[in-house]
C-alpha cells in the first residue's frame, strides 16, 4: 500500500490549487502568510497598550480568568527560569509563596499575563485574517519584491 505522492501529497495538492486560484506561486504565498502572522503580532502588542472594555458575560469572565491564571503560571515559570519579571533565577517556589505571589503581580508580570490572554483570545481571528489577506499581500508585495530580486540577479523567473 504505497502512496505515489507521499504522506503530504493531499496537502500539496490543496496548496497548489490555492496557489493557482490566487495567481501566485506557492512559496510566495507561504512567505506572505508568514509575514502577515508576524505583522499581526506587532498589532497585538500595540493593541494591548489601548484600554478597552471587557464584556461582563459569565463565560467571558470565566475564560479570561483561566487565561490569566495560565499566564500567571507561565510568567512565574519563565521568570524563575531566566531571572526576569522580578523573580530570582532558579529559585524554587513552594505553594505558600505561590499563593502570596498571585495577589501581588508586578507591572511586568501583569503585562505578560495580559499579552498571554489576548493572544489566546484573538487566535482564531488572527489566523483567519492572515489566510484571507495572504493572496492579496503575495500579489502586491511579495511577488514584486521577488521578481525585482531576480531581475537584479539577472535570472529568469520561473512561471507558475
Amino acid at each position: 500500500m504505497s502512496n505515489s505522492g507521499g504522506r503530504f501529497a493531499p496537502y500539496k495538492n490543496v496548496l497548489t490549487a490555492i496557489s493557482k486560484r490566487a495567481g501566485t506561486p506557492l512559496p510566495s504565498l507561504i512567505v506572505s502568510f508568514a509575514i502577515l502572522r508576524v505583522g499581526e503580532r506587532v498589532v497585538n502588542a500595540v493593541a494591548l497598550q489601548q484600554d478597552g472594555s471587557i464584556d461582563d458575560q459569565y463565560w467571558v469572565n470565566t475564560r479570561l480568568r483561566s487565561w490569566v491564571d495560565e499566564g500567571e503560571q507561565w510568567a512565574g515559570r519563565v521568570g524563575r527560569r531566566y531571572g526576569i519579571f522580578g523573580f530570582e533565577k532558579g529559585k524554587v517556589v513552594d505553594q505558600t509563596q505561590t499563593s502570596e505571589l498571585s495577589g501581588k503581580l508586578a507591572g511586568d508580570v501583569a503585562n505578560a499575563v495580559l499579552a498571554y490572554g489576548a493572544v489566546k483570545a484573538l487566535l482564531p481571528v488572527r489566523i483567519g485574517l492572515s489566510l484571507y489577506l495572504s493572496p492579496m499581500f503575495s500579489r502586491t508585495v511579495v511577488e514584486p519584491i521577488r521578481l525585482g530580486g531576480l531581475r537584479l540577479l539577472e535570472r529568469r523567473p520561473k512561471s507558475m
